[in-house]
């Protein structure tokens, strides 16, 4: 799904329930190859654009494989937890195929949901140029479950008539940025120098990992809590700087998740922002459009880029099918290179292939912020269904949150979040 959404979806998953379903999933009893392929797609705002690929997807499909049909429906993100829950214990209302978040990815195998896909990637001649950092996102335990569809990231984006006016240039590492945001502030006081928010986990990690840090740590299958380590420490604080007065107003900014960041950017309320790629369409629409420009959000060093949290949707096989051969090769084709470079035509998705990423970049150069910060290596949230847990229970927001209102120091909250999650790593 769209990072911008993943926060409440993995709320809604959670509360649904993610833990294995008890009943599992039916043993198919054979692979049949003709009869009605289902599928599942969520739904769009834009949708006509999104399903007019597919149904040249649907056609081609359908014209290689003579008894074959292919059924699409759309599925709205909202529910979608308790779809995949009853589709997990009821072939019937089991689709052959899906789309679903990576974040979704360790409650769906927990419930037995999805099939390892493992073999046919590595066979598929277009598997081998997926990045290697975006494709560990469809893995479980070294299992791998689906194949990446799209991916999307984030960069800072900048004003440029506001950075010229004032004589700036955009920071060249990451300790950088609060210094220049004050100096923006403090020029122009009707802007904020940074928008960022309290409820910003994914514009938040790149300064926890660019430190060196983590928010948990993985051994044996078991995670606990990172986020209170000294380095972890040092990018909290790095952040949450931005959350003062004099950059990004804790009344004004504190409570903010990343569509309200962004939104500040596009009303023309700020100066900078931390934003997607797949915010370009939002914001070439507002009052920013034509005055910004978009850099790699920097590392510790100058010319280094911080890690990025990579987000995006897979496709998978649910394990369920009775027609596992044909749901591996349809996934294969709408997850291929040549669709999803007619998604990104079509709906500006990042590509995960290495090749096409390069591709799009070198026709768009807007996307070359982008590609260089997959190419330098993204990080992951850690990959076990007591993540949806720790999201539902808003442990990092309200670590960030404490810190930006004074109500607990960098220690103390810290202390305190990675406590939360080890109470759920461990339930």
């Amino acid at each position: 799904m769209r990072v911008a959404r993943l926060s409440a979806a993995l709320a809604a998953l959670a509360l649904a329930g993610c833990a294995p379903v008890q009943s599992g999933p039916a043993t198919p009893q054979g692979d049949e190859r003709s009869g009605q392929l289902r599928v599942w797609l969520f739904d769009e705002v834009n949708r006509g654009a999104k399903e007019t690929v597919i149904t040249q997807a649907v056609a081609e499909f359908q014209g290689g494989h003579p008894g074959v049909t292919v059924d699409v429906q759309y599925i709205q993100v909202q529910s979608r937890a308790e779809r995949f829950k009853a589709a997990f214990s009821d072939r019937k209302s089991a689709p052959d195929v899906a789309e679903f978040g990576n974040t979704d990815l360790a409650g769906y195998v927990a419930a037995g949901g999805f099939a390892d896909l493992g073999t046919q990637v590595a066979g598929w001649a277009d598997g081998k140029d997926i990045v290697p950092g975006i494709q560990d996102t469809a893995k479980v335990d070294g299992k791998t479950y689906g194949i990446p569809w799209y991916v999307g990231v984030r960069a800072l984006y900048y004003r440029t008539d506001v950075f010229t006016e004032l004589g700036l240039q955009p920071p060249s590492t990451l300790d950088e940025l609060a210094s220049l945001a004050r100096r923006v502030r403090a020029a122009k006081p009707e802007l904020l120098g940074i928008s960022v928010g309290g409820k910003y986990v994914y514009g938040a990690l790149p300064f926890v990992w660019a430190n060196g840090g983590d928010i948990a740590e993985g051994k044996g299958g078991k995670y606990t809590g990172a986020v209170g380590s000294p380095a972890a420490k040092a990018g909290v604080a790095a952040y949450t700087e931005l959350l003062r007065d004099d950059i990004c107003p804790p009344a004004q900014c504190a409570g903010n998740g990343g569509d309200a960041s962004v939104e500040n950017f596009r009303a023309g309320k700020a100066a900078m922002t931390i934003g997607g790629d797949f915010n370009r369409k939002s914001i070439d629409a507002s009052a920013a459009a034509g005055k910004y420009a978009v850099v790699p959000l920097p590392g510790k060093t100058p010319g280094s880029i911080a890690p990025a949290f990579a987000g995006g949707n897979l496709l998978g096989v649910l394990s369920g099918t009775e027609r596992r051969t044909l749901a591996t090769e349809f996934v294969q084709l709408l997850a291929g290179k040549q669709y999803q470079r007619k998604m990104y035509d079509a709906m500006g998705n990042l590509p995960t292939f290495a090749d096409v990423q390069r591709q799009v970049a070198d026709a768009d150069p807007f996307l070359k912020p982008f590609t260089a910060t997959l190419a330098n290596g993204t990080r992951f949230v850690p990959v076990t269904p007591a993540w949806a847990k720790i999201d539902a229970q808003a442990v990092l927001p309200t670590m960030l949150q404490e810190i930006a209102s004074g109500a607990k120091d960098v220690d103390t909250a810290t202390r305190t979040a990675a406590e939360a999650m080890d109470a759920a790593f461990g339930s």
